[in-house]
């Protein structure tokens, strides 16, 4: 059963890397929605549903004694957990801040818009979770089919299971990361992208592993961090003159006539908001 949900999730992967690789190669698109969203769409909805009959019987599977009691395997859950939520945070903010210390456009362009998509995803799935209410795995009796309408918003956190979180998290990094990469450098999209949705797809499976999520839980997750990721990263690069680019990604370090620099912001107005002047002889 472990094998087949990380087999779902690696097929939803490379349904995921293909989409947006086709996207990237055609010229220079405009649509921020196209019919390729509707094969992505397509691709969840199908592996979701082939695995959903299989959600009891997988998560029976991985709380087995023998399968708990493997360290390596509870490391790895807890590494990978880890680094989806909040290591992607901390992540794509230090890229962010560094880029604009730096001055290196790309490092600030790849961290901002990375975060951007974790926080457009999450925002999503917290919706649906309150939403949908689906009880979590762990809940006795197991019972895969408990929804409750709305009963996710202020109750406890048991009826939050439906879709991942950490998931969302993890493939919309994957998607935002190897969408930008793609662009700068297009001979490494059959390298970059892969590995980043493996690592997606074990976070996926770490979930299901820590009996928080059932498996069409994470598959969903997948596909609205997938999703959020992808249309971040076109937004921003089909609206170059949008306004949080301009406020977040246009900060400069500038010599001034005096032999100091100033800190230059494009928050509207734009001032120098810190100035640095040597020490006076």
């Amino acid at each position: 059963m472990k094998k087949l949900a990380l087999a779902g999730l690696l097929t939803l992967s490379l349904a995921c890397e293909t989409a947006h690789a086709q996207a990237d190669t055609i010229g220079n698109p405009r649509a921020l929605f196209t019919y390729r969203d509707l094969v992505l769409a397509g691709s969840v909805a199908a592996v979701t549903m082939i695995a959903r009959p299989f959600d009891d019987r997988m998560a029976a599977r991985l709380q087995d004694s023998s399968t708990q009691a493997n360290r390596k395997l509870q490391g790895t859950a807890t590494f990978v957990r880890t680094v989806a939520t909040p290591g992607s945070y901390v992540i794509g903010g230090t890229m962010y801040l560094a880029g604009r210390l730096s001055g290196n456009e790309r490092l600030a362009d790849l961290g901002w818009h990375g975060t951007e998509a974790l926080i457009v995803g999450e925002l999503v799935a917290v919706v649906i979770k309150g939403t949908a209410g689906r009880q979590r795995p762990y809940v006795q009796p197991r019972n895969s089919n408990s929804y409750g309408l709305f009963r996710g918003f202020g109750g406890p956190d048991k009826y939050r299971s439906f879709p991942s979180g950490h998931s969302t998290s993890a493939f919309a990094a994957a998607a935002a990361v190897s969408s930008e990469t793609s662009r700068w450098w297009p001979e490494t999209r059959w390298i970059i992208g892969p590995i980043l949705y493996t690592g997606a797809a074990l976070t996926g499976v770490s979930r299901m592993y820590n009996n928080r999520h059932w498996a069409s839980d994470v598959l969903i997750g997948a596909g609205i961090g997938t999703f959020a990721g992808l249309k971040v990263v076109r937004y921003h690069h089909t609206h170059p003159g949008n306004r949080l680019d301009k406020w977040l990604l246009s900060g400069s370090l500038i010599p001034t006539d005096n032999g100091g620099h100033t800190v230059r912001w494009s928050i509207m107005p734009a001032p120098a908001w810190l100035t640095a002047r040597p020490p006076s002889r």
